[in-house]
């Protein structure tokens, strides 16, 4: 809009009623409107160095959350609390309360770490009964065994863990390794399902030389029900000083070896039985190899 040069002649006295209805709390909007200035430019001029009223100010949204930082500072809270509670940035939070003294610690560290542990263990002890009621309830799916059932089971378990022959090295020997108690249970229940006689059966401990031979050796004993006249000699693994072992401790007691005697034909049937299932479960007719 186009002013007139002359309206603006009795500058200083424009300015003296500007001050004074600025001092009186007028906005810049109602200063225009009353002087009738409606350039922006002479309009600040007029009021230069006049504090804006106070209810002309627009609030900083900020204010209370610094305020509150602050305060929490004061009171020795940390950074990430302070973050936590007010659910401002990091970098708010330094920029309002670095100039405060740094909160003396309140914990030392075996104390702060000693909490730590504490907590770690108890969210352990919470994450093992859960494992406990999970495993607990699958053991209760199973129920019984049928005798197919188990037949099924000893297939497999000796296919996937015992001895099997080589079109290279035809042995057909019917050996079962393995250092879990329970494998060893299922697998002996298998076998007298099959009919085979206990006294066919000759087993050997194979363990580290740095274990208690003769306490592995025992616990296998007594765990197949067998006389020590049946297990052939312990085959001992030598100790390498740059391994660092983990299978210590009273628990270790190496593995059990299972042996068949004059097992050639039971071996034939464990594998066509083997390979009935893998056509059974794939509907088609796969060759045997044998």
């Amino acid at each position: 809009m186009a002013t007139s040069p002359g309206k603006y002649a009795d500058f200083e006295g424009l300015r003296e009623r500007a001050v004074a209805l600025r001092r009186q709390g007028y906005s810049l909007r109602r200063i225009r409107d009353e002087l009738k200035i409606f350039n922006n430019d002479i309009l600040q001029r007029l009021v230069k160095g006049e504090p804006p009223p106070e209810w002309t100010k627009r609030p900083r949204a900020k204010d209370d959350l610094r305020a509150k930082a602050r305060q929490l500072r004061l009171q020795g809270w940390t950074y990430d609390q302070i973050e936590a509670e007010l659910g401002c940035s990091r970098s708010s939070v330094s920029l309002w309360v670095r100039d405060l003294p740094k909160p003396e610690r309140r914990r030392t560290r075996e104390e702060a770490s000693a909490i730590a542990k504490r907590g770690w263990e108890a969210k352990l002890q919470i994450r093992e009964e859960e494992r406990q009621r999970t495993k607990q309830a699958a053991t209760q799916e199973i129920g019984e065994l049928t005798d197919r059932e188990l037949f099924m089971t000893g297939v497999a378990l000796y296919w996937a863990e015992g001895g099997k022959d080589k079109p290279y090295a035809r042995r057909e020997n019917v050996i079962f390794v393995n250092s879990d108690p329970g494998m060893i249970k299922v697998y002996h229940a298998w076998l007298d399902l099959l009919g085979i006689e206990r006294e066919r059966l000759r087993y050997s401990v194979m363990i580290h030389e740095t274990a208690d031979v003769a306490a592995a050796e025992h616990y296998w004993a007594e765990l197949v029900g067998a006389d020590r006249s049946a297990f052939y000699k312990t085959t001992l693994k030598k100790h390498n000083p740059k391994t660092v072992r983990k299978n210590t401790g009273d628990s270790y007691r190496g593995c059990l070896a299972v042996r068949v005697l004059r097992g050639a034909d039971l071996y034939r049937r464990i594998e066509g039985w083997w390979y009935g299932i893998v056509g059974a479960a794939h509907r088609t007719d796969l060759q045997n190899r044998t």
